[in-house]
């Protein structure tokens, strides 16, 4: 938005498609779950409407913002109904973290290029579409209940960043993640901000819970810990939920990643300074995936707590054992929500 303050003002015009210009309509219910910026609990937001709604009897599909990276045409319109899917069609780590978690609960994914075109797919076989949005765009398709959720780490963003900004402005509901970390002051100062932008919002406070599949194994340990990429980079996040279990376990100490990264590691490393000693889950190709590889192995640690929801164990085999720590939103937190959905959807 700087770029278009520089291009108006030296007299050429600059626009921008709006929601009624760009939105596909559905035939089916559509619950849309989006962010004010990447990294702010979406996705766990929405695993958890899919299985409310499976819950209730309904087929549900998440539809997932773009993120394909090599032949546009033969990637249109993806589905993803199991792992061997990812496989097939050779799917970076940025795309298994969003859809690995989905697959493993038995939520199909659809995917692609071509939104119309898989709108009109899901319809075939589903009776409610779950946008499960990217980064902090907003949804392509027209929501019945447009959710978005705000990060209290990063208290203010709502207001600074675009298209974050106006997700803020048309939500229907205004998710708060309580966080490991954050106080009542942010959630505050949250609440406001969504008083002067958005006061038609229904604004609710969700909990979220550190998980972890082997916290006994970390303390003690020298610990190497990877986190979900975007989130660490143009998320601009220094720590997420590896780092988090590293000093609720108990961790002996963090080595520090970066003196370790091989490759194009280093150049993330020189584009995103603030990362320090945590190592971000990149693979947006074979060659990143092995740089990642290398670097996990050539660390000097116990152990691999992973941060990010893709199977390193599994993509990467690494020389290290490997501790799942993660965070889910509690399910209490999520009923006054969950009400609200069964009756638009009904």
């Amino acid at each position: 938005m700087h770029r278009a303050s520089l291009v108006i003002a030296n007299g050429a015009s600059f626009s921008l498609l709006g929601t009624k210009d760009t939105y596909i309509k559905s035939k089916i219910p559509v619950i849309s779950v989006c962010a004010v910026r990447t990294g702010s609990g979406k996705s766990k937001v929405s695993r958890r409407i899919a299985l409310f709604l499976r819950d209730q009897g309904y087929k549900v599909v998440a539809i997932r913002h773009p993120m394909p990276y090599g032949d546009l045409k033969k990637e249109a319109v993806q589905k993803f109904y199991q792992y061997e899917d990812l496989e097939k069609n050779k799917c970076t780590v940025e795309e298994r973290e969003e859809y690995e978690p989905h697959l493993r609960m038995g939520i199909a994914v659809f995917a692609g290029v071509d939104y119309v075109q898989i709108v009109k797919e899901a319809e075939k076989e589903f009776d409610v579409i779950i946008w499960d949005g990217g980064n902090n765009d907003f949804s392509f398709i027209k929501p019945d209940l447009h959710t978005v959720v705000v990060d209290p780490r990063r208290v203010g963003h709502e207001t600074k960043y675009h298209p974050g900004e106006a997700n803020f402005r048309m939500a229907d509901v205004i998710l708060i993640v309580k966080m490991w970390g954050v106080g009542p002051k942010e959630i505050n100062e949250i609440k406001s901000n969504a008083k002067k932008l958005n006061p038609k919002a229904k604004v609710m406070v969700i909990k979220s819970e550190i998980v972890s599949d082997g916290g006994e194994f970390i303390r003690g340990k020298s610990v190497l810990v990877v986190e979900d990429g975007p989130t660490l980079t143009h998320g601009g996040m220094t720590y997420g939920t590896a780092t988090v279990a590293a000093k609720i376990y108990g961790a002996k100490r963090v080595v520090d990643a970066q003196k370790y990264a091989v490759g194009s590691l280093k150049k993330v490393y020189k584009q995103y300074p603030h990362l320090g000693k945590v190592l971000p889950a990149e693979g947006y190709g074979k060659k990143q995936l092995e740089d990642l590889r290398k670097t996990i192995n050539r660390a000097k640690a116990d152990l691999v707590i992973q941060g990010t929801p893709s199977d390193i164990k599994r993509l990467l085999n690494p020389n290290k054992p490997v501790v799942y720590a993660g965070y889910d939103i509690n399910l209490n937190s999520l009923k006054p929500l969950f009400k609200l959905i069964k009756k638009i959807v009904k």
